[in-house]
């Protein structure tokens, strides 16, 4: 654990647009540094990517970024990040995701010398290791194609690094169906860790050898797995609420290793991390109901640094093709929260309590993310010894907000759910103290079919 105080340890000074170490790119895009900007992510319509259908795949992405990016211009946005987040055939064949690349930086090199218009790329090539039964994490295929495209990305100019790592998720997908807290903070705060302290050394690596910048991380396969799950009434709201928290431990480790933001924009669990490392965070809320629905519509978008709408496929809406009318709805709600800013500290925390508010009492998921109860999470988080005491305090303070929260009337839990907190405290009680104690305990639980310890260095 590298981060033992917290960048930001008062509630009020959570904000949207200010972060305490912002980032400036290369075309002078300020991110944390006083103004919200739209960040668009997108893919293709269904279409199967081989090499016969990239010709008609390019033609898809380029319509993308010179639809979107004019529309960009014609509202005199600020700046633009563009998200590139590759399917699993353009990370596989990188030769498919670099073509990508190519179209992509030239579409916003061609917008910003016609209409003046600042861009920033996101590279997220897509985490292929999970395909391999039981996952190989440290070599093979999967791992080398993945660097060669991260690699070549940089070289060629996209600043920002990203990945949604899957370090643990063999693990953590039944723990969340068997509601094991045990067993999510196993897979998150020790093989998650794990995974995620070698991946990001080779990822600051490759930033470091072309002048880039590694953004971020995100726990989106396990907290937005848990918030789905929840949604869909197949475990309890508590559960994944408390699941977000533990997810801040594994996804820091980013930062421990370099990482300086936006944090990624699926990580729900990223106003944690701005509040411990001060960095520039990405966040989407109701303008991802195109990829996923949640309900963190609105108290989202109280942390934003950049406002994204997820991943939005190539298709014609009414309006238009949707990545554009997306890029529309980011732009506009961008406007809001930098009016706010403009008019000064009083007033941007007024919009930043009615986003918080008109969210937090509805949903245990939520609750967990007002700003009080970050900071109290994350002040949990960094003054626990490791990353497992980390978690297993992330997870106890998650249940006291939650406790807290119901007993003043505040926060609406489901009467079958209230039982599940004492379940959920009960499971804690039940953790040894030593991390070394722990993961003898855990990997007697585990199914030995459906990881490799060897690979997590066990």
């Amino acid at each position: 654990m590298h981060f033992r105080e917290l960048a930001l340890s008062r509630p009020e000074d959570l904000l949207f647009g200010t972060a305490p170490r912002p980032l400036r790119t290369r075309q002078g895009l300020h991110l944390g540094g006083g103004l919200v900007y739209p960040e668009l992510n997108f893919t293709r319509p269904p279409l199967e990517v081989t090499a016969t259908t990239m010709p008609e795949v390019a033609r898809h992405y380029r319509q993308i970024i010179s639809g979107a990016l004019l529309r960009a211009a014609e509202l005199e946005a600020p700046g633009v990040v563009i998200e590139f987040e590759t399917v699993p055939p353009m990370t596989s064949e990188p030769d498919f995701g670099f073509t990508i690349v190519e179209i992509l930086l030239a579409g916003m090199a061609d917008a910003h010398d016609r209409h003046g218009l600042k861009s920033v790329l996101r590279m997220t090539p897509n985490d292929n290791r999970e395909f391999a039964r039981p996952p190989v994490m440290r070599s093979g295929e999967h791992w080398e194609r993945m660097l060669e495209l991260f690699d070549r990305s940089a070289a060629a100019g996209a600043e920002l690094l990203s990945i949604e790592s899957v370090g643990g998720k063999e693990l953590h997908d039944d723990a969340l169906m068997l509601c094991d807290l045990g067993q999510v903070i196993f897979s998150q705060c020790v093989l998650g860790v794990r995974d995620m302290e070698f991946l990001w050394r080779s990822l600051a690596g490759i930033a470091q050898r072309h002048g880039v910048v590694c953004a971020g991380d995100t726990a989106c396969g396990f907290g937005n797995t848990a918030m789905v799950l929840a949604e869909q009434k197949m475990i309890p709201r508590v559960f994944a609420a408390v699941v977000r928290a533990v997810s801040a431990v594994r996804t820091l480790v980013a930062y421990e290793h370099g990482a300086v933001g936006p944090g990624k924009d699926c990580g729900y669990e990223n106003p944690y991390l701005k509040a411990i490392t001060g960095c520039p965070m990405a966040m989407e809320g109701k303008t991802a109901a195109c990829a996923h629905l949640s309900p963190l519509g609105n108290i989202a978008a109280a942390y934003a640094d950049t406002w994204s709408n997820e991943s939005v496929q190539n298709i014609r809406l009414l309006g238009g093709m949707a990545p554009t009318c997306y890029l529309e709805q980011l732009i506009y709600d961008c406007r809001l929260m930098n009016r706010a800013l403009a008019e000064g500290r009083d007033a941007a925390l007024t919009l930043r309590r009615w986003l918080v508010d008109s969210d937090a009492g509805l949903d245990p998921q939520a609750w967990v993310l007002t700003p009080e109860n970050v900071i109290a999470i994350a002040r949990a988080i960094v003054t626990a010894p490791d990353h497992y005491q980390a978690g297993v305090a992330a997870a106890r303070e998650a249940v006291r907000a939650l406790r807290t929260g119901l007993a003043a009337g505040r926060l609406k839990i489901l009467p079958r759910e209230t039982g599940f907190l004492d379940t959920m405290e009960s499971q804690l009680d039940n953790l040894p103290a030593s991390v070394d104690e722990f993961i003898v305990q855990q990997m007697t639980v585990a199914d030995t079919s459906r990881y490799l310890p060897a690979e997590y260095g066990l």
